[in-house]
Parts: structure tokens; sequence; C-alpha cells
């Protein structure tokens, strides 16, 4: 429901049929916070609804289109080379892996089941349009293990942090870390704004289309190095192997690093270079929805999955484990201490010219 000041979410709507369309439009517009736009399921009439309708925020589309299987999806490819801030939000017939990762790939932020109650399709409207992923613990665990192998990704690791600022490497850093938006613009000294902006000039300058995307290539050893050079004294493997072990994972889980321990848990749960420990798994999860608010859905998503198959004795004790494996984390206190130095100010008034100027480029644009 929309409260007072609200504003609205306009949704394009587009389905395999005209009768699907219909059905998926009423089920939005029973939110009051949604604005429904549907347009006739054919590509001629998307793209020209796109066009038509400058105040579009996200589109849900079938992933058929014209008859034509996964035309839906390459049309969510095109309508997001013409207005990049369009989220995306693709309705699967099919749990097939590939499917899911060209989803992922066209850049949809959202992968809605037809097994899914229609009644649940406004919230994952609202979750897509506030920069969250709705998507489920499988099809995140495609893209973690596709992200982590892809050889494009890591070509880009080789050599692709050169490419940032100064400015941008201490965004691609707070990120890492856990920070939220406002938690990076308050380290920093700048407007949450201006933090979103650099985030849209960082996936435009590394190649990558999301957060998790970015923040999956600071797990390449090269880019830890470079990031958190504290941490790679420590993991005395970090350059003897092409990618990280899983003993480089558990260190760095347990020097705070958010995304390692988000990808300590898959490697937990799916038997990957170690054996399958669901309570494990189920414990790192916890402590990464602790240190990283921004993936917090598609961790809510692995945890239920994971409840599922633990049995109540074990759900407790990972929860003991994962509260200390928290309290014996390094204090995430650079925020605070920034947020509490007396110096900030004359800090902030004495940033080089070169810092000043990137700021100032990254104040206009879009918001990621």
């Amino acid at each position: 429901m929309q409260t007072q000041g609200q504003a609205p979410i306009h949704v394009l709507v587009a389905d395999t049929t005209r009768m699907y369309t219909e059905l998926l439009a009423d089920a939005l517009g029973r939110d009051r916070q949604i604005q429904v736009i549907s347009a006739a399921p054919s590509a001629t009439s998307i793209l020209a609804s796109v066009k038509q309708h400058k105040d579009i925020d996200v589109v849900v589309l079938g992933s058929h289109v014209d008859e034509i299987p996964l035309h839906g999806i390459a049309l969510l490819r095109e309508i997001r080379a013409m207005r990049a801030e369009i989220k995306g939000v693709i309705l699967l017939d099919t749990s097939k892996k590939e499917v899911i990762l060209e989803a992922f790939r066209a850049g949809a932020k959202g992968l809605f089941g037809r097994h899914e109650p229609l009644e649940t399709l406004g919230k994952c409207v609202q979750q897509v349009h506030a920069g969250q992923i709705w998507a489920n613990s499988e099809q995140m665990g495609y893209a973690v293990e596709a992200l982590a192998s892809s050889p494009n990704i890591r070509a880009v690791n080789a050599n692709g942090l050169n490419l940032l600022s100064k400015r941008e490497l201490e965004v691609v850093r707070s990120l890492a870390e856990g920070l939220t938006n406002r938690e990076i613009a308050d380290h920093l000294g700048l407007s949450q704004h201006t933090i979103k902006n650099y985030l849209f000039r960082i996936f435009d300058k590394l190649g990558v289309s999301s957060r998790m995307e970015l923040l999956f290539l600071t797990l390449n050893q090269n880019n830890a190095a470079s990031l958190f050079p504290e941490l790679a004294t420590k993991v005395k493997n970090i350059a003897s192997v092409e990618a990280p072990s899983f003993a480089w994972y558990q260190k760095a889980a347990s020097e705070g690093m958010a995304l390692a321990q988000m990808a300590l848990a898959q490697m937990l749960s799916r038997r990957e270079g170690t054996r399958r420990d669901l309570a494990s798994s189920y414990m790192w999860y916890l402590v990464s929805e602790y240190s990283c608010k921004e993936l917090g859905p598609e961790i809510v998503a692995a945890l239920r999955s994971l409840e599922a198959q633990l049995t109540p004795e074990e759900i407790l004790e990972a929860r003991r484990k994962a509260e200390q494996a928290i309290q014996h984390m390094p204090k995430a206190s650079h925020v605070d201490q920034h947020q509490n130095n007396p110096h900030r100010e004359h800090s902030e008034k004495t940033r080089s010219q070169k810092d000043r100027k990137d700021d100032v480029a990254a104040s206009p644009g879009s918001v990621v």
C-alpha cells in the first residue's frame, strides 16, 4: 500500500499472451504503490512503450515473446541498452541453469517463477525497484558459480582496478567490506547520490552490471592484495594459486570480508573444494547477513532453504557459532572513527584537487 509522500513505481508489463499480461497487470494493480503500464505481447509494442513512457522504473517481461523462446530476455538487454536505469524482472518457465544465467547477463534483477504466487509479484517489483535482487538460493548459486569461474571476469580482474581512480578504489574497498551506500558516504564525506554515481562509473569502467559482480572481482587474489593489504600479508597462499583456495576464503571470511563469507557459505553447501557441511554453510550465511546488509534478500533466501534441511539443534548451534564468529571479527570501526574524528573537517578541506574533480564528475548521472 502506498504511504503518503511515497513515489509510485511505474511498471511496464508484457507476458507471452494478452490474457497473461492482463492477469499480471491485475495482480500488480492491487498494490497502490505500483502504477501499471500494459504492452501488447510483441517486441514492437514493448519497445514502443519504453520509448513513449519516460517514467518507467521496472519492466516485467515473459521469457518468450513473439512465440520465440527466450526472446523476452533478449528484449530486456535491448531495453537496458536504450535506458540503463530501467530494472528488469523476467518471468521464467524453466529452472534450467543456462536460462537463469542468460537472464542475469541480460541485466535482470528479478527472476520470478511461474510457480510463485502472483500475490508476491508486487513484493518482487518493490524489492527490485529498491536495488535488491529477487532470486532463490539455487538461482543465486548459479550466478555465484558463473562469476567465480568466468574467464572474462578474470581477464578484467588482472588489470581492471588500474582503470579506477583513488576515490573509486575507496568506494570499491568500502563496498567489499560490507558497508551500505549511506555508510560509504559518511566515511568519505560525500552524499549518497555521489556514491551511487561513483558505482555507476565503476560498473562502466570494469564492464560489470551489478554490485554482486563487482564485489566478486575483489575475491581474485590480485585484487584482494591491493584492496586488503593487511589481509594479503596474513594469507600465505594468496599469490600461489590462480584463484583463491578454500583456506583463503576461510581466512578472508574470519577477517570480515563479507563476500568471502558468502562465497564460503556457498562452497560448504555445494561441496566445492571441501566436504559438504550444511550447518557450517548456515553459520557463514548468518555472519554474511550481519556483515553485508546490501545482500540481505539473497542471504535470507539461502538461509530459509538450509533451515529446511537442518534440525532445530543444528540451527541453534550454528547461530551460536555465528555469534562467536561475529564477536571475534575485526571491528568495522573506520566509519565510526571517521564520524567522530576531530580532524575530519580539516582532512576534507585538504583533499587533493584530483579527488575533488572526481567527486564533481561523479555527482551527475544515473543512480545505482
